[in-house]
């Protein structure tokens, strides 16, 4: 059989195909242009369609800081909104559930499972609470419930979104008077059921003397430096975490003189 002529394909921009030569079995295909898809997890603008008015200014580029929207109590209902005004928003689970254990000392889970009765059967239900923030002066708690894991954390993740607050950062310890926004401007003290937690101001090096969970809490808010009491039944980390939020609000709420703040440097929100 005779042997059949294999041809070469190479790749050339479109205007080479013209320049073709034909005494040489050499075919030039024209380049294909390359289709830029977004990064796996990323957030894709252009495929969002905002439902409120303030999701169409965000989206058009009209409303580009999230400060001056928390500050006139504006109420976000997408949390797309926060994936574009902070896109250096990380996100963690804490730590609520525990798993079945010998004399109850078992392994703790970021799940908490509950199971209801029924005629049917035992009807198994999971909760997890999840933290968002930028380690810059934002952060927020959310919690989501769900007849299975998946559904039940994305829902915690996307009311960790919408929950996000600006707290306000300092230097308010004697110890170093450094007016950096490494700790807590002043002692404050939130309270969750029983759970009460007071955070201390704490000299640069300190580093997060609180529990576990609400030492997530405060390191995606952007402090590195905390003392902390706790008094109640702080086994409940659900109830602990909570406090530790309504402390970080309390920072917020508290009015200050300018004196004072420039004193304990006080830093409200982004430091850019």
């Amino acid at each position: 059989m005779p042997k059949q002529e294999t041809k070469a394909i190479v790749a050339a921009p479109v205007e080479e195909v013209e320049k073709l030569d034909v005494e040489k079995d050499v075919i030039v295909a024209p380049a294909e242009e390359e289709v830029v898809k977004p990064a796996p997890g990323s957030f894709d603008i252009a495929a969002w369609t905002p439902k409120t008015s303030v999701g169409m200014k965000v989206k058009s580029g009209e409303i580009k800081d999230l400060g001056p929207l928390l500050d006139k109590g504006t109420p976000i209902l997408e949390a797309q909104i926060i994936d574009i005004l902070l896109p250096n928003l990380e996100t963690d689970l804490l730590f609520i559930g525990q798993s079945k254990g010998k004399f109850g000392g078992g392994q703790k889970r970021i799940f908490r499972q509950t199971q209801k009765k029924s005629p049917e059967g035992n009807k198994p239900s999971f909760g997890v609470m999840a933290v968002a923030g930028n380690r810059n002066g934002f952060v927020g708690l959310g919690m989501g419930k769900g007849k299975d894991t998946v559904p039940a954390r994305e829902k915690a993740v996307r009311n960790a979104k919408l929950g996000v607050i600006k707290v306000k950062r300092g230097c308010g310890s004697w110890e170093c008077n450094c007016k950096t926004p490494h700790s807590v401007p002043f002692e404050v003290e939130g309270k969750s059921g029983s759970a009460i937690i007071r955070l201390i101001p704490a000299p640069k090096g300190k580093g997060l003397i609180i529990e576990p969970n609400c030492a997530k809490i405060l390191a995606l808010a952007g402090f590195k430096d905390v003392w902390s009491k706790t008094f109640g039944q702080t086994r409940n980390t659900h109830n602990l975490a909570r406090a530790c939020m309504h402390a970080l609000k309390k920072l917020s709420t508290t009015k200050i003189a300018h004196e004072t703040a420039d004193k304990l440097g006080v830093h409200d929100g982004m430091i850019k």
